[in-house]
């Protein structure tokens, strides 16, 4: 049933947005939104990926990766050179800027992070995010 409270999806973007708002009303602070910071550390973590390497270690489609990586781009938080591998591509890699921009966030996602789970419980989330990355893995 299209309108059935027990619709799965509803329930997980309803969450989404409720935590995304958690996480976005911290890191505001720092002029990053979570996707940026994500994306940020990402990069951090893996090195240089291409924007489809990227979308696909995010779980995302790559035309919105790509519009999520202008603003950082813009801000010279993120440089794009020709892939050596396909010069079609293009290889992202995190700045020094966008490095420091990361650092400065650590402790606004952190604060985020404790009330996500302050709010629904440290073991909780911990079981949660388990699933959830189990989901995505799978």
């Amino acid at each position: 049933m299209a309108d059935s409270i027990e619709d799965d999806c509803f329930a997980i973007r309803q969450a989404s947005r409720y935590v995304s708002h958690i996480y976005d009303k911290h890191l505001a602070s720092v002029g990053l939104t979570t996707t940026q910071f994500s994306i940020l550390g990402r990069l951090k973590r893996l090195g240089p990926l291409t924007a489809s390497q990227l979308a696909e270690a995010m779980v995302m489609e790559r035309t919105t990766m790509v519009r999520a990586i202008q603003p950082l781009h813009r801000d010279g938080l993120v440089t794009s050179t020709p892939s050596e591998s396909d010069r079609r591509a293009h290889s992202i890699r995190l700045t020094e800027l966008g490095a420091q921009k990361l650092a400065s966030a650590v402790i606004p996602w952190q604060t985020a992070q404790e009330e996500f789970e302050q709010r629904f419980g440290t073991q909780r989330a911990a079981s949660l995010r388990q699933e959830l990355f189990a989901l995505t893995r799978g």
